[in-house]
């Protein structure tokens, strides 16, 4: 399961963002207030104070108001970001992704772009269920902290995402478990075997490799082909020889030893 980030932690994260800047492309806005003209300081101020009453939905409003009335002035690229991070506060992660996508599109090369890229991939990752369920929105996840590891390794955020990314790579090893251990019972040990093949070869750093290790033992041994048995717990003991895992896999191997002792002597 994910770990969420507290909000204290997010409002932390929160850039100083470029005031000095060029103007922005205008969008066509979504908002629930109704249009009535301001200038821009007093759209922004009331944003703000909006955002530190923790009204987010109507913070998002009023900086979403900032880029419909003043596309073009130095406050709406600001105001972009600052109207995401609301949403995100506000836990509308839908449209925190849009605002800052948008922001994005608009503003690739843009100082705060790595903010924007961490407010994508956590919107998403805020967003991942238990592994019973689907996990198109943990892939979602992986993807989005990638992104921004791969584009900006060494910014501030990019060492939260890391550990996000662990967290998420876990997880969708669990999901894999889950549908292996639900084909094993059922018998049909090739669909089990492929689930815990793929924890082992692209999850090799989670917690669930040692359990895959031994259900690839137990799912090999009862498709008849005891040297694949061996050797997945042969390597459950080189790596994880204390757990109770590689404990089970050996008892398995040894009450199999003579099927184990043929298929050497036919190999050989």
């Amino acid at each position: 399961m994910r770990t969420p980030m507290p909000r204290v932690f997010a409002l932390a994260l929160l850039p100083v963002l470029a005031f000095s800047t060029a103007g922005c492309a205008k969008k066509s806005a979504r908002s629930d207030l109704p249009y009535v003209a301001r200038d821009v300081g007093t759209l922004y101020s009331a944003g703000k104070q909006k955002l530190d009453q923790h009204q987010y939905k109507l913070a998002a409003a009023l900086f979403d108001e900032v880029e419909r009335q003043h596309p073009y002035s130095v406050w709406a690229r600001r105001a972009q970001l600052m109207g995401a991070f609301s949403y995100y506060l506000n836990r509308d992660y839908t449209e925190s992704i849009a605002s800052a996508q948008r922001f994005l599109a608009v503003h690739p090369g843009n100082r705060d772009a790595a903010y924007a890229y961490y407010l994508v991939g956590i919107s998403y990752y805020e967003q991942i269920q238990d592994v019973t369920r689907d996990q198109k929105i943990t892939q979602q996840a992986l993807d989005s902290l990638g992104e921004l590891t791969r584009r900006y390794p060494t910014s501030r955020y990019a060492s939260d995402a890391r550990l996000k990314m662990d967290l998420v790579r876990d997880h969708l090893a669990g999901k894999e478990m889950e549908i292996g251990r639900f084909y094993e019972t059922r018998g049909q040990w090739l669909a089990a075997v492929t689930r815990f093949r793929t924890v082992v070869d692209q999850y090799q750093m989670t917690t669930h490799v040692p359990e895959a290790l031994m259900r690839l033992t137990e799912a090999y041994l009862a498709l008849g082909v005891p040297l694949e048995a061996q050797k997945s717990a042969a390597v459950l003991g080189a790596n994880y020889p204390g757990t109770d895992w590689y404990k089970h896999a050996y008892e398995l191997v040894e009450d199999n030893k003579d099927k184990v002792a043929k298929a050497n002597t036919s190999a050989g």
